[in-house]
């Protein structure tokens, strides 16, 4: 399991002119079961996204898909982390804005 913390470093108004094209593919990766949450940072200096990924190296060629990685407008930190306990449901830390 890795947590992705995506830091913006270009102007919001760039990031936002690959935000589509960035959660299709988003999308492409919950429905393989990849990715399990992900959403935005607050204030909105970049995003968060947990990966459940057999292998680091799984999980950078599929960063290197991400059109915010093609387009550098946003810097990935890694942590690998080992999850030994979870709530039953995890719907509850769902948000919509």
């Amino acid at each position: 399991m890795f947590i992705v913390s995506l830091e913006y470093i270009k102007e919001l108004s760039e990031v936002e002119r690959h935000m589509e094209a960035h959660v299709i593919y988003l999308q492409k990766f919950y429905a393989q079961k990849v990715f399990l949450f992900s959403g935005r940072k607050v204030p909105r200096t970049g995003g968060v996204i947990m990966a459940n990924c057999a292998n680091l190296m799984q999980l950078q060629k599929i960063i290197e898909q991400d059109p915010f990685y093609r387009a550098a407008v946003a810097r990935y930190q890694i942590t690998e982390m080992i999850p030994t306990m979870t709530a039953g449901n995890l719907e509850m830390f769902k948000q919509y804005i």
